[in-house]
């Protein structure tokens, strides 16, 4: 069984497996427009997505892990289908309720949602995320990490991929690999992202690493890490500690726009 996995932008990826297409955190702005943060403050984005809702194939489901401008934006609002299935946290929910999204599902932590087609299945749980320090945290909106675990129609898991949502190194995420102790694939957001110049609110080149060697996936794809002006730790930054830590060799690199083929315990290499 394979599939495979194009990574359209920021957070922004297109997952096809087992007969399901998913997308991850629709952002389709384009170089030079305003991403709303909230509280008054932007990003503006530096790059443009590979693709326009318009590009999109049918969709299964989106998963949206919390609700930031940069990861739901005004595009995505406008031009994704009202009755598309969006599984996000309880708060985003409600938001996009209000806004017609009707299909909308909010999980909690470790709430499971799973979709069934022709072939199988694939189940969605909700993990555990920090976005901010401290107090910091509770004016940010809450935020998941994801598991996405296809299935056969035997109820095997067949392809097990996991998505970090916008967090930091936190302790909380200790159990993830507990829990879950194979996982073929994890898309890593990076970054750094600074709010106000100095509150960072997503992992840095150093957290990335080791959150890799936390999590233990056996192929991880770095991604959320150049495409706004509030990022402020490199994919070199990332690269420089991953090889420090002896994981480089787990690491796959996607440009914009570029599609691999994901088949169980790797993404193909080219």
């Amino acid at each position: 069984m394979t599939g495979s996995l194009q990574f359209i932008g920021n957070a922004t990826t297109l997952i096809r497996y087992n007969g399901f297409t998913l997308l991850t955190d629709p952002n389709f702005l384009h170089r030079g427009q305003l991403a709303h943060l909230g509280y008054g403050l932007a990003a503006r984005r530096l790059t443009d997505p590979a693709l326009r809702v318009e590009d999109l194939p049918p969709l299964d489901a989106v998963v949206l892990s919390h609700m930031h401008g940069d990861h739901w934006d005004r595009v995505a609002r406008k031009k994704l289908d009202r009755d598309t299935t969006i599984v996000t946290t309880p708060s985003a929910a409600r938001v996009l309720h209000r806004q017609g999204f009707g299909q909308a599902v909010g999980l909690s932590n470790w709430s499971e949602y799973r979709l069934h087609g022709p072939g199988g299945s694939v189940r969605i749980t909700a993990l555990p995320g920090k976005h901010a320090p401290g107090f910091a945290e509770s004016l940010l909106p809450p935020v998941m990490g994801t598991m996405l675990e296809f299935c056969g129609q035997d109820e095997r898991v067949q392809l097990r991929l996991h998505i970090s949502g916008d967090t930091l190194l936190d302790r909380r995420l200790d159990a993830i690999p507990r829990r879950f102790p194979d996982i073929d694939l994890a898309l890593v957001h990076l970054g750094g992202t600074k709010l106000l110049g100095t509150l960072m609110v997503t992992m840095d080149g150093e957290q990335g690493a080791s959150w890799v060697d936390l999590i233990n996936p056996h192929t991880v794809v770095p991604i959320h890490y150049d495409d706004y002006t509030v990022f402020s730790s490199p994919l070199d930054d990332f690269k420089h500690h991953i090889e420090q830590a002896g994981l480089a060799d787990r690491v796959v690199y996607l440009k914009r726009g570029e599609t691999r083929e994901l088949a169980p315990h790797r993404l193909v290499r080219q």
